[in-house]
């Protein structure tokens, strides 16, 4: 039973991933996106079904498109995969409880955002909103119950505690862009990563939040240092590296402010 449902959240997670590939890529265009449907962004045919089926049609057509045989990136099906596997984690985690609704809705943030992030530059607010709204109101519900049955002072605590991890992540991450324009006499950082340490805030606490920053820039710096070399350009997108910092902060058991006051 165990495997079936992981082969069940991992197929969900194909699913969604794909979906969320749509989401990133046409949000910051301002483009619908249930319409058109999917279709080759370079000769604009309509995929038929059987090319539709994540990862498996971008392998069996030999990473190009049916109709016209341009090749296709292969950056949208690693994202479909690993949300896929980001699913899986989720469920073996927490199980079917609220947690796990956290999870998944975090999961989904940080995808779209990654996808949006690396092709344009871009968080786009509606993304964070909807994010906001949808963090807080399982938090709430998370908070609610205790003992089997719903106390709307628990809840509100439990909201209350998490908006406040969020706004004190914000509010830091605000306050290291001021410093950083002044430094630099430039922006320093996009709007779009202040209002990601929000819902970072929110998730993994403010202190992890903050470690997150100091996380994504180590693993930022040496893929920034091979982008510079290749395109002389030392611009890079920080929303995707603030995510994968943060999700693996999530996911992993390490108590890292544990690890921290070792070194203090």
């Amino acid at each position: 039973m165990e495997l079936y449902y992981v082969l069940v959240f991992f197929t969900l997670g194909l699913m969604f991933g794909s979906f969320y590939n749509v989401v990133g890529y046409r949000l910051p265009k301002k483009e619908s996106i249930v319409t058109p449907s999917s279709h080759c962004t370079a000769c604009k045919n309509k995929l038929k079904p059987l090319e539709l089926i994540p990862v498996l049609s971008f392998l069996f057509l030999g990473r190009k498109c049916k109709s016209c045989g341009v090749k296709i990136s292969w950056f949208y099906s690693i994202f479909e995969f690993l949300t896929g596997i980001l699913f899986v984690l989720s469920y073996l985690m927490f199980g079917f409880t609220i947690e796990l609704a956290i999870s998944l809705i975090f999961v989904s943030i940080v995808i779209i955002i990654t996808v949006s992030d690396f092709e344009y530059y871009i968080i786009p607010d509606e993304i964070i909103i909807i994010g906001i709204i949808s963090l807080s109101i399982a938090y709430f519900l998370n908070g609610g119950f205790v003992d089997g049955t719903f106390s709307l002072s628990s809840a509100g605590i439990e909201l209350g505690l998490v908006l406040l991890n969020g706004l004190g992540a914000f509010l830091l991450m605000y306050g290291i862009k001021i410093i950083g324009d002044k430094l630099f006499k430039k922006e320093s950082m996009g709007g779009g990563d202040i209002k990601l340490l929000f819902i970072l805030g929110m998730v993994i606490g403010f202190p992890l939040a903050i470690i997150s920053i100091f996380f994504a820039s180590m693993i930022a710096l040496p893929i920034s240092l091979i982008i510079y070399q290749r395109k002389k350009t030392n611009i890079i997108p920080f929303g995707p590296f603030l995510c994968l910092a943060a999700l693996i902060l999530f996911f992993t058991s390490v108590d890292w402010l544990d690890i921290l006051t070792i070194f203090s």
